[in-house]
C-alpha cells in the first residue's frame, strides 16, 4: 500500500479539500462581482459625495462626520453593483452585441448570484434613510428611482433618446444628498443644474463607443440618433452649459469645466479612436474633482493657514 500523507495523495499531489473549492469559488465570484460593478467608474458615484461635503461643511469636524463616510462608502461599491448589476441584467441581449464585455468588463450570463447581490446592495442604500436627514431623502429617493429604472421596465429610460441622457443626472444625486446631510439644507440649485448638465454630457459621450453595438441591436438613444459627429457637439454644448450655470455660483468653479469642451473638441478633432478616449476620462474627472474639493476645502482652512 502505497503511502500517503496530510498535505497530499499517494502520487504526492496536493489535497483539494471541499473547504478550499468553496474558497476558490467565492474568491472567484467576488471578483466577478467587483468587475461587474465598474471599478474604473467606482468615482463617479463616490466622488461627488467628497465635493458635496466639501461644499457644505463648515468646520474639520463636519467633514469627518461619521454618515460621510458611511455615504461614500455605500456609493463607492455598493451602489455601484446596484447599478451596473441591473444594468446587466436587463441588457442581457444587447450585451451580446458588445465588444466591451469582452475584456474591460464582464458580460452577465444568467448567475443568480448577481440578482442576489443587486437586493442586498438595494437593502445596503435603504438602511441610510434613518441615519441622515430628512432634508436628503428627496435626492436618495430620485437616485434609487433613477438608478433602477434607467435600465429596468417599465421606463427603461435608456432605450428612449434624450430621456437616457436626462436620466443620467442620478451620477451627482449622492453629492446633493451628502451636501443635504452635512448643511441640513438643500444644495444652491446652480450647482444642481450645472452638475446635472456635466452628466448628461458624460453619459452621452459613453454611449458613442457603443452606437454599432446598440443599432445592431435594436436600441434607440441620444447617440444613435444624432450620429457620432452630432453627439460630440451636443456634449460639448452639455459640458459648456454646466461650466456656464455653476459660474453663476462661482466662476472659479466654473473654470475647471471648461477642460470637457475643450478636450471633447480635441478628441474629436484629432480623429482619436472614441472607444480608447472614452477609458480616459476617469482619470480626467478625478482631476477636475480634486481640484473643485481643493478649492471648495480652502473655505474651511486657507492656502495660507496651512503653507509656510
Amino acid at each position: 500500500m502505497s503511502r500517503r500523507d496530510d498535505r497530499g495523495d499517494s502520487r504526492g499531489w496536493p489535497l483539494v479539500t471541499t473547504a478550499t473549492r468553496s474558497r476558490a469559488t467565492t474568491l472567484v465570484r467576488v471578483r466577478y462581482l467587483l468587475k461587474l460593478s465598474r471599478p474604473r467608474f467606482w468615482p463617479y458615484l463616490a466622488g461627488p459625495v467628497v465635493v458635496g461635503v466639501a461644499g457644505a461643511a463648515a468646520s474639520v469636524p463636519e467633514l469627518f462626520a461619521p454618515i460621510n463616510f458611511l455615504l461614500f462608502g455605500f456609493f463607492l461599491v455598493p451602489a455601484n453593483v446596484q447599478l451596473y448589476g441591473v444594468n446587466d441584467v436587463f441588457d442581457q441581449d444587447i450585451d451580446e452585441e458588445n465588444p466591451k464585455k469582452e475584456d474591460k468588463e464582464v458580460r452577465y450570463g444568467g448567475d443568480r448570484l448577481v440578482p442576489a447581490a443587486v437586493i442586498l446592495s438595494s437593502l445596503a442604500g435603504l438602511a441610510l434613510f434613518p441615519l441622515v436627514s430628512r432634508v436628503a431623502w428627496p435626492y436618495l429617493v430620485a437616485y434609487f428611482l433613477l438608478a433602477v429604472e434607467y435600465s429596468a421596465p417599465p421606463f427603461r429610460f435608456k432605450t428612449t433618446p434624450f430621456l437616457d441622457s436626462v436620466s443620467n443626472g442620478l451620477y451627482i444625486l449622492p453629492g446633493a444628498a451628502a451636501y443635504a446631510v452635512v448643511a441640513g439644507s438643500h444644495p444652491p440649485l446652480s450647482a444642481v443644474v450645472g452638475a446635472w448638465l456635466w452628466s448628461m454630457g458624460m453619459h452621452t459621450f459613453s454611449a458613442i463607443p457603443d452606437i454599432e453595438p446598440d443599432r445592431a441591436a435594436g436600441i434607440e438613444t441620444t447617440a444613435t440618433v444624432l450620429g457620432e459627429t452630432r453627439t460630440y457637439a451636443y456634449c460639448g454644448v452639455m459640458w459648456l452649459a454646466a461650466a456656464v450655470a455653476f459660474a453663476f455660483l462661482d466662476t472659479r468653479i466654473a473654470l475647471p469645466l471648461l477642460a470637457y469642451p475643450v478636450v471633447v473638441f480635441g478628441i474629436y478633432w484629432s480623429e482619436v479612436p472614441v472607444d480608447r478616449a472614452y477609458w480616459w476620462y476617469p482619470a480626467l474627472n478625478t482631476l477636475v474633482g480634486a481640484l473643485l474639493t481643493m478649492g471648495l476645502l480652502t473655505r474651511i482652512v486657507p492656502p495660507e493657514a496651512v503653507l509656510p
